[in-house]
C-alpha cells in the first residue's frame, strides 16, 4: 500500500548554516586536548613584554575588526583576562587597553554552525502579534554544530500563511551567548537523580535530610562542610560530596537581555555532562492546568562518552533553565514531552531501550517510572528502530505522533501514529508508508541518508514540519491534517 504522492508538500523554504555566526570563547593555548599543557603563562608575559604603544595600536585594531561581530566585546575580553589574573598577580598594573589585549590573547572565535545545522522544533512563538489573516508566527529551535562535532541549540523564526506560506524570517547578528547563573534544585528531585547512578549512601541520605526541600549550591556546600569530622574520612566520602557538587552545578539559568532577538540567542554547553554538546532540543509550548504558558523541551546532553536526557524551561524563550532528568524512563535520547498533563499527569514518549517507543509518567515533570511500550519496529523502514520525531500534537482524534524509522544502509524516514487521547499507549491509526523520506537531491549531507524532525505545529488544518536534511541543512514541509489521519491505518500496540 502506498501513499498519496500529494500527502507531503515540501515548500521553497531553506535554512543553511551560516559561517558567520559566531561567538567569543575563552581559548586556553597548550589546552585544547586532553591532558594539554597549558602554555598560558608564557603568553601572559609576552603580552607583559610588549611597548606599551604597540598595545595600544593593536587593541585599536581588534575592536574595530572585531567590536561589530560580538555583543560587548571589551566586557568579553576584561572577563577573559580575569580568568588568568594569577599570572599576573605581582606585574604592575595594566592599563585598560593592555588588559583587553590580554583578554584577547586568550579569546577565540567559534563559529556555532561551521560544521551543520540541523533537527529543528517548531512551536508557537510567544509573539502573535502584527500579522496579517490566516498568518502566524513560530519559534524553531535548531541544532547547531560547529568545530569538533559540538552542538549547541540556535533558533529562529518564521511566519506561516496565509495558506500554504511559509518565510523565514532573517536571522540577525551578532549570535550571542546569555548570562548563565546557577539554578535552585529540589530534594527529591536530587535524591532520584542520585539513585540514578547507584545506591544512595548514608552519607548521602545525611546531606540529603539537612537540605530544605528547594536549595541552591551554597546551601549544599554549607550543609557539607557541617558534617562531622569523623565522617570525612570514610570510604567513599570524597566521591559522593564529588558527585553531589557536579550534579548540583550541572543545573543553570541562562538570561538574555531584552535587546537580544531570539534568532541571535544561541545555548551553549555549561554543565560538565553536556561538554561535548546539546543535541536535538524538542520544544512543545505547554499549557498547565490552570491556563500558565510554558515552553518545555527535552534534549540529549553528551560528554564525549555518555548522553544524559535534559529538560529546558522558559515562560518567554529569553530565560531558560536547564536540569536532569531522571528516573527509569530518562536513560536514553529523544524523549518528547506531552504539550498538557492527562489526568493530572505530566506524559512523554521515549525510547529507553533505544529502539522502541514507549510512554513514561511522571508527578513532577522531572522524575520519570518505568516506560510503557507503545510502538516497535515493524516495517522494512523502520527495521533498525523507531522513535518519535517531536512532541505529539493534539486533534481531536488523537494525538498525532510523527516518528522517525531506521532502516536499511542506515537511512531515516519520517512517518506518524495516532495515539488515543486519554490513554495514549494505545495505537489508533498509523501510515503503512513514511510520510517523507530523503529525495535523490536530499541524499547527501554531514550524515547521508537523513530526514529528521524535533517537532511540529498545526495551523489552520495543516501541519506544518520542519526537517533535517542529511544533519546539514533544513527544509520545510506540511500536510494536510485530514488527509494524514484519514491515510492511516488500523493501528496496533507494541
Amino acid at each position: 500500500m502506498s501513499l498519496p504522492t500529494e500527502l507531503a508538500h515540501r515548500v521553497q523554504a531553506q535554512l543553511d548554516p551560516d559561517p558567520s555566526r559566531v561567538i567569543a570563547r575563552l581559548f586556553l593555548p597548550g589546552e585544547e586536548l586532553p591532558n594539554g599543557r597549558s602554555r598560558a603563562g608564557a603568553v601572559v608575559d609576552r603580552v607583559l613584554a610588549l611597548p606599551e604603544a604597540e598595545v595600544e595600536i593593536e587593541m585599536a585594531r581588534l575592536v574595530a575588526e572585531f567590536g561589530p561581530r560580538h555583543r560587548e566585546y571589551p566586557a568579553i575580553l576584561a572577563q577573559h583576562a580575569s580568568m588568568v589574573k594569577s599570572h599576573t598577580r605581582l606585574a604592575p598594573p595594566m592599563s585598560p587597553a593592555r588588559t583587553l589585549l590580554m583578554g584577547a590573547s586568550f579569546t577565540a572565535e567559534y563559529a556555532v554552525e561551521g560544521a551543520a545545522l540541523c533537527n529543528p522544533s517548531a512551536v508557537l512563538h510567544p509573539d502573535q502579534s502584527g500579522l496579517g489573516a490566516g498568518q502566524a508566527r513560530v519559534a524553531i529551535s535548531l541544532r547547531a554544530i560547529g568545530e569538533g562535532h559540538l552542538s549547541s541549540i540556535g533558533f529562529a523564526t518564521a511566519v506561516i500563511g496565509p495558506d500554504a506560506a511559509w518565510s523565514f524570517d532573517e536571522r540577525t547578528l551578532p549570535a550571542t551567548v546569555g548570562r548563565c547563573a546557577l539554578a535552585h534544585w529540589d530534594r527529591e528531585h536530587l535524591r532520584a537523580v542520585l539513585a540514578d547512578h547507584g545506591p544512595v549512601d548514608e552519607l548521602a541520605h545525611s546531606l540529603l535530610a539537612t537540605l530544605p526541600e528547594s536549595f541552591d549550591a551554597a546551601e549544599l556546600q554549607r550543609a557539607i562542610t557541617s558534617i562531622h569530622s569523623s565522617r570525612q574520612y570514610q570510604f567513599g566520602t570524597t566521591e559522593t560530596i564529588a558527585l553531589l557538587r557536579k550534579l548540583v552545578a550541572s543545573a543553570y539559568v541562562v538570561t538574555f537581555g531584552q535587546d537580544v532577538a531570539l534568532s541571535e540567542q544561541v545555548l551553549m554547553p555549561a554543565a560538565a555532562e553536556e561538554s561535548n554538546g546539546m543535541e536535538d532540543a524538542r520544544f512543545t509550548r505547554f499549557v498547565d492546568e490552570n491556563g500558565a504558558v510554558q515552553y518545555r523541551a527535552t534534549y540529549t546532553a553528551y560528554d564525549g562518552r555518555h548522553i544524559e536526557p535534559r529538560l529546558l524551561t522558559s515562560p518567554d524563550l529569553n530565560t531558560f533553565q536547564a536540569h536532569r532528568l531522571a528516573g527509569p524512563a530518562a536513560q536514553n535520547k529523544g524523549m518528547a514531552l506531552f504539550p498538557r498533563k492527562v489526568d493530572g499527569r505530566f506524559l512523554a514518549l521515549c525510547r529507553s531501550d533505544g529502539e522502541n517507543t514507549s510512554m513514561a509518567v511522571s508527578t513532577d515533570g522531572f522524575i520519570w517510572g518505568e516506560p510503557l511500550p507503545v510502538q516497535g519496529p515493524t516495517a522494512s523502514w523502520e527495521v533498525l528502530q523507531v522513535g518519535n520525531c517531536g512532541p505529539p500534537i493534539e486533534t481531536e482524534r488523537g494525538w498525532l505522533v510523527l516518528t522517525h524509522g531506521v532502516g536499511p544502509m542506515r537511512s531515516y524516514a519520517i512517518g506518524a501514529i495516532l495515539l488515543d487521547l486519554q490513554d495514549p499507549t494505545r495505537v489508533l491509526g498509523r501510515l503503512p508508508q513514511p510520510l517523507l523520506q530523503t529525495l535523490p537531491e536530499e541524499r547527501d549531507g554531514y550524515v547521508p541518508n537523513v530526514v529528521y524532525s524535533c517537532g511540529g505545529v498545526l495551523h489552520e488544518g495543516r501541519l506544518w514540519l520542519p526537517y533535517g536534511i542529511g544533519d546539514a541543512r533544513i527544509g520545510v514541509m506540511w500536510a494536510d491534517v485530514d488527509e494524514l489521519l484519514g491515510a492511516m491505518i488500523a493501528g496496533q500496540s507494541a
